[in-house]
């Protein structure tokens, strides 16, 4: 009888495929790819701000958010989107030489362009569909509250709860990939997204929806006003723009995101199960 999952060894030596696969794509395919992407998991952000907006309690309101935010990373793992935080995992292949390290920072620019356009494109949609006058502009006052916190985070802040959620993100990747059929995909997926987001870490494409989306809203006095009964002052809100956006959330975000997937996923699995020497060898 066939074993409907991969064994750990397995599975690291498919991502080093995986990786040949993501790196000699064409720009075009990268692109198209990545903003599905992209939308994708702006779809998953706006969605669990719209479940959660009116609920008080910020640890109900977290969970119930992961269990609607896994549906982004389903649609992008089992649609064969191009996701940034989960090609941090090319780096297996790098790392047995069967892809460039250029033709991953290649794939990674490009992605990440792509996962922002698509972030873009649903933050617009979103904005025009009228969606955050919910609760009387109190979905669009949420949106800034969300915006506002996560440009309040300090660099080390960002850069290690980016480090946690990508730690998370790859290890659905990698447990997804170690499936056989659809069902097996989507719990693998399941539950480390829902801790990912419950737990409240930081993840840059998340983010691409997210902050924009709060930025936008500041134009409309009534979801402010609603911002404002959620205790968003207007030192938060001066502080909530698309410089904080890039230095404050952005940057740290992605190179946290880096590290918690390439390192201790990629990396760490690969020295597992497929580095071949002693591993004090690869550090001399």
């Amino acid at each position: 009888m066939e074993k409907m999952f991969k064994t750990p060894s397995e599975i690291t030596e498919g991502f080093v495929e995986y990786g040949k696969n993501k790196t000699n794509s064409s720009i075009l395919k990268l692109l198209l790819l990545a903003i599905l992407a992209g939308a994708f998991i702006a779809f998953a952000a706006e969605g669990s701000n719209t479940a959660i907006h009116t609920i008080t309690s910020v640890g109900l309101g977290k969970a119930l958010a992961g269990a609607l935010f896994a549906t982004g990373l389903m649609m992008v793992v089992i649609t064969g989107a191009e996701l940034f935080t989960g090609n941090t995992l090319i780096v297996v292949s790098c790392m047995e030489k069967e892809s460039r390290w250029l033709k991953m920072l290649r794939n990674w620019t490009i992605v990440y362009v792509g996962n922002f356009i698509g972030s873009m494109l649903i933050v617009l949609f979103i904005l025009y569909s009228g969606q955050f006058d919910f609760s009387a502009g109190l979905l669009g006052g949420f949106t800034i509250k969300v915006a506002a916190y996560k440009t309040g985070l300090t660099f080390p802040k960002a850069f290690f709860m980016g480090i946690l959620c990508n730690w998370l993100v790859c290890m659905a990747v990698w447990m997804a990939n170690a499936a056989k059929d659809i069902t097996g995909k989507l719990l693998a997926i399941f539950f480390p997204i829902w801790l990912f987001i419950t737990s409240g870490f930081e993840h840059c494409v998340a983010n691409m929806y997210y902050i924009p989306a709060g930025i936008l809203a500041k134009a409309n006095p009534t979801w402010v006003a609603q911002a404002a009964t959620l205790g968003v002052t207007p030192e938060k809100l001066a502080h909530l723009n698309w410089g904080t956006f890039v230095v404050n959330n952005l940057i740290p975000v992605t190179l946290g995101n880096i590290v918690g997937g390439s390192l201790f996923v990629g990396i760490i699995y690969w020295m597992s199960f497929m580095y071949k020497k002693n591993l004090l060898l690869l550090w001399i």
